[in-house]
């Protein structure tokens, strides 16, 4: 009798088991694909926005922090220039690269440059610095010099010389 017992516990606990591991594959089977491949797209949909939120507050603070980059990559040049020639203290200078060098070739401190080059420019100093990155040296050193009586007096002219036709 308590073998019978037993054996009938051993059928009553294989039969939950075998009802369990139904009920584990059941439970895909119950939800069926449709509902898998909506809850899988709905997933991606939230990952997409959030996604698409981060990188467009990422590229807005960019855009808002570019003059700061500007700023940053001009302290970094004006230090590398800084080692190879004494500057100017207390100037930040205006800073520009040379895309095309064709447009310059008119102008004699530009004879030796190269597409690349930067032209550092210290108006209070009055000094134009050409400098080439990729062999860290200096091309060109030179002197600005601004002379306004010189710059107006051909427009003063060329005034005069409007007007005296118009009259005619």
């Amino acid at each position: 009798m308590v073998k019978k017992y037993i054996d009938e516990i051993s059928e009553v606990e294989e039969s939950e088991i075998e009802i369990e591991t139904e009920e584990k594959k059941g439970f895909l089977r119950k939800l069926g694909a449709k509902r898998i491949s909506i809850i899988i797209l709905v997933i991606v949909a939230i990952m997409g926005v959030y996604f698409s939120f981060h990188f467009y507050n990422k590229y807005n603070a960019l855009q808002t922090n570019s003059s700061v980059e500007a700023e940053k990559e001009t302290q970094k040049m004006v230090l590398l220039l800084g080692k190879l020639i004494e500057l100017p203290q207390g100037e930040v200078p205006t800073v520009a690269t040379i895309s095309d060098k064709s447009k310059l070739k008119d102008q004699s401190f530009f004879a030796q440059a190269e597409n690349g080059d930067i032209l550092f420019a210290y108006t209070t100093a009055m000094k134009a610095i050409l400098y080439r990155p990729t062999t860290n040296k200096i091309i060109n050193v030179a002197p600005i010099s601004i002379n306004q009586t010189q710059d107006l007096a051909p427009a003063t002219k060329k005034v005069t010389a409007t007007s005296t036709k118009s009259r005619e």
